[in-house]
């Protein structure tokens, strides 16, 4: 049985004093969900300080990325175990918003993840197409593309302990989100590639996330699908009323 996980992705929001009170107030709100899993994702400069107030509490901390390299010199750049001592558990990779402004490549991608699980760390890998490519039929030859390459060079005990998040692109941010019916399908294809990859037991243990506009509003719908395991929620996670809706889905 897959624990549904519910990711807070911030982006470029909050500052430490605002993800501090986010915090402290999803903590009242949500207690302790023992068949959930709730991660945050705060910017860099608030992952100490919401480290520091999620210590012992149900709620786990995510980074939004990361460098493959332990240490060097990458001016700006984060490595894995920097992450790791600061208290982060999750870290997200390859979100769509980081390969078309930071022109991050599958390679790339591929690399983080391999970095992530060595230093302990979940990584969740971000896939999904454009609206050209939905709109060309396309969407089930670029998830593919993506899971495969993310995954590349991983052994099946390596792939068990990453998490896929299916965020198409056209959704991000408009308001706009897939049917749950046609998520479903997307989320299965993405199983059956990584099945082909690594075997049905291993993939069959793999949580496969949905993104894209998430709302409380439509939480339910997606989480009564087989496949979805879970959301990384981008603006209804900047507030404890919305995101606390959407961690105590009703499915």
């Amino acid at each position: 049985m897959r624990t549904p996980l519910l990711a807070g992705n911030w982006k470029l929001h909050k500052t430490v004093r605002e993800a501090k009170e986010l915090v402290e107030e999803l903590h009242r709100a949500i207690g302790k969900l023992y068949e959930r899993e709730v991660v945050v994702c705060p910017p860099f400069t608030a992952l100490q300080a919401v480290s520091s107030i999620l210590d012992g509490k149900t709620i786990k901390l995510g980074a939004q990325d990361l460098f493959w390299e332990e240490k060097g010199a990458y001016t700006g750049e984060v490595a894995p175990l920097m992450l790791k001592d600061v208290g982060c558990t999750y870290v997200i990779i390859g979100h769509s918003e980081r390969r078309k402004y930071f022109s991050e490549t599958d390679e790339w991608v591929n690399r983080k993840a391999k970095a992530a699980l060595e230093a302990g760390l979940i990584p969740i890998i971000c896939v999904g197409e454009s609206l050209a490519q939905r709109e060309e039929g396309k969407t089930v030859d670029v998830v593919t593309t993506q899971v495969q390459a993310a995954l590349k060079d991983l052994t099946a005990s390596q792939v068990e302990r990453v998490v896929i998040a299916y965020e198409p692109i056209w959704a991000i941010g408009t308001g706009k989100n897939d049917s749950p019916v046609e998520a479903q399908k997307t989320v299965s294809t993405i199983r059956n590639v990584m099945a082909a990859q690594a075997g049905d037991e291993s993939a069959g243990k793999v949580r496969i996330l949905y993104g894209g506009s998430v709302k409380p509003d439509n939480i339910d719908s997606f989480m009564k699908e087989r496949d979805i395991d879970g959301a990384l929620v981008g603006g209804a996670s900047l507030t404890c009323e919305s995101f606390s809706r959407i961690v105590k889905y009703e499915a």
